[in-house]
């Protein structure tokens, strides 16, 4: 953490040393983002802070966690597959559920599925591509997930 800190604060200084009008423009285009994505950030904290202290810590392992088996890969695989969560949202997630005692596996079925796999926005794509294609493509991913998920599963 310490070395990104010195890193940042690094390539900021020698920014404004090349151009302190186009540091200053970027760091108000930063701010902006950041304060339009608070608003969001935080209600997703909020939410999943609430359903955490609402679910036990001990039906997440049990359902989720290393012993779990493969009924726990296939859910995290629909859930990702469904959900509809922005990636700056999802990693932060990924970070609590580890620390709750998620399989790095399951995390690992979750984000991809997220990431690649959007079951809901099947129409939309068939729209653009055709529906054989929106299907090949989602259900491809769908199982590389999980191919994924089982190979860092058998590293960690």
């Amino acid at each position: 953490m310490n070395f990104i800190i010195i890193l940042t604060a690094t390539s900021l200084l020698l920014s404004l040393i090349f151009s302190r009008q186009k540091t200053l423009i970027g760091l108000k285009k930063g701010l902006t983002m950041f304060v339009n994505l608070l608003p969001v950030l935080l209600v997703v904290i909020i939410l999943i802070s609430i359903i955490l202290y609402l679910v036990p810590n001990d039906m997440i392992i049990r359902y989720f966690g290393k012993e779990a088996g493969f009924l726990s890969y296939i859910a995290a695989a629909i859930i990702g597959s469904i959900a509809l969560i922005p990636g700056f949202i999802a990693y932060p997630l990924a970070g609590v559920l580890v620390k709750s005692g998620v399989s790095y596996a399951v995390i690992a079925i979750f984000i991809t599925t997220l990431m690649m796999v959007g079951f809901i926005s099947i129409p939309l794509e068939a729209k653009y591509f055709g529906m054989r294609i929106a299907i090949i493509r989602n259900t491809l991913f769908l199982v590389g997930a999980l191919i994924i998920g089982s190979i860092i599963g058998l590293m960690f």
